[in-house]
């Protein structure tokens, strides 16, 4: 059979892999040392020119199946590993049949959970990591998408303003419906439970957790926050006429969580004295889709919630209430954001994302600030951070051969 590549925007650098060779033997040629999550399958991460790539070996069918489920989510906008390809009719050197290959990119400054732990992660960070696979599994099920293998082993983190958001990486089991039915939800709960409380066990029998932790505690949190959340996007709201305050109330709290109600069905009852409100559609990236309408940064949206932050605090800092939003923003930009994340060198590029270096800038500041007791200068906070924090942080970001990071 011949060696057969469907691919979404195809590399042609994908036929120079050695596609004729069992994934596990692959060498260090092609293949880079990057952190990877355990899998049930046998997964390498490639390089390819400025390209990373993660490579699956699975059946044909289901490589297929799981490339448009992939594919269908990131039209959806939601967070997801990005598919590149599937490669079938591999053969060895003796004619025996290979794996298909499922390709994906490799998602810039990613880490899953056990390297997040083996750089200094603490059980202090553990309800983080709960709360952005919450919000991960809440966005997939209103959009109706059914997991079926809910884990953090199946989840890729990425660092968020000292938090984490969580994108899917493995979609094998998924399964897209126009809408799920409450116990399609409860049993992906009632999976991330299992799968999690069996995920911490095991970092504590390797001792990259410390046994005091409370396995329990942390899955039955996960389901609280999941039950919790979910409810406040989507309960009925009932009240009387005269509250009808209550509706920007309810949509406040939702831009607050960091969602924006697309569309929201209001009814009032045939004597007009209540009224219910139920949000319809609501999507994740409130904060994120505020900053880049002015600044054109992109970037998730907790960062961008504390950049917003700091963007209001420089507009009250030289009394430019009255001015332009969008003009005050370029001017933050020009004269704050940018130079901070220039100051940062070369070879620590890879160490986290811009806007994650400014955030933990703005930190920095205020544990420099409260020790001296007096307001410390931002870019002597940064140079400081650089030098005596940033320069000790591992790579995050897998970089080009011979190059530095973007």
């Amino acid at each position: 059979m011949a060696l057969h590549i469907v691919a979404n925007r195809p590399d042609p650098a994908l036929l120079t892999l050695p596609w004729a060779t069992p994934l596990e033997e692959w060498t260090d040629e092609h293949v880079v040392p990057l952190p990877r999550g355990l899998s049930r399958h046998v997964v390498r991460i490639v390089r390819l020119g400025q390209r990373t790539y993660a490579v699956k070996e699975t059946v044909a069918e289901i490589a297929f199946r799981e490339y448009r489920l992939l594919r269908d989510l990131q039209r959806m906008g939601l967070p997801a590993v990005v598919p590149q390809g599937v490669v079938t009719g591999r053969t060895d050197a003796a004619g025996e049949d290979l794996p298909a290959a499922l390709m994906t990119e490799h998602l810039r400054f990613s880490l899953p959970y056990r390297s997040l732990f083996s750089h200094g992660l603490t059980v202090d960070n553990i309800p983080s990591l709960v709360d952005a696979i919450v919000v991960l599994l809440v966005r997939l099920h209103l959009a109706g998408f059914y997991w079926g293998d809910v884990s953090l082993s199946n989840v890729l983190f990425r660092r968020a303003a000292g938090g984490f958001a969580a994108y899917l990486v493995d979609a094998e089991t998924g399964e897209l419906r126009e809408t799920l039915s409450s116990g399609m939800r409860e049993h992906d709960v009632t999976i991330a439970t299992e799968n999690v409380f069996a995920e911490l066990l095991d970092l504590q029998a390797s001792t990259s957790l410390g046994t005091d932790v409370g396995a329990h505690g942390i899955v039955e949190l996960l389901a609280d926050r999941y039950h919790a959340l979910w409810d406040e996007l989507t309960i009925v709201e009932e009240f009387g006429t005269d509250e009808m305050w209550r509706i920007e109330q309810r949509i406040e709290r939702l831009n607050d969580l960091g969602f924006d109600v697309e569309e929201l069905d209001i009814v009032t009852d045939l004597g007009g004295d209540s009224v219910r409100i139920q949000p319809q559609v609501v999507e994740l990236g409130h904060h994120c889709r505020e900053l880049q309408a002015m600044t054109g940064l992109n970037v998730e949206d907790a960062q961008a919630r504390r950049l917003l932050n700091d963007l209001a605090s420089y507009t009250a800092a030289h009394d430019l209430g009255r001015e332009d939003r969008n003009l005050v923003a370029n001017r933050w930009l020009v004269e704050v954001y940018e130079p901070i994340t220039r100051m940062v060198p070369p070879e620590a590029r890879g160490k986290l994302e811009p806007a994650e270096i400014f955030h933990e800038v703005l930190q920095h500041r205020w544990y420099l600030s409260e020790r001296a007791g007096a307001e410390v200068d931002l870019f002597d906070s940064a140079r400081d951070y650089v030098e005596t924090i940033l320069r000790h942080k591992p790579d995050e970001l897998a970089l080009p051969l011979g190059g530095d990071a973007e």
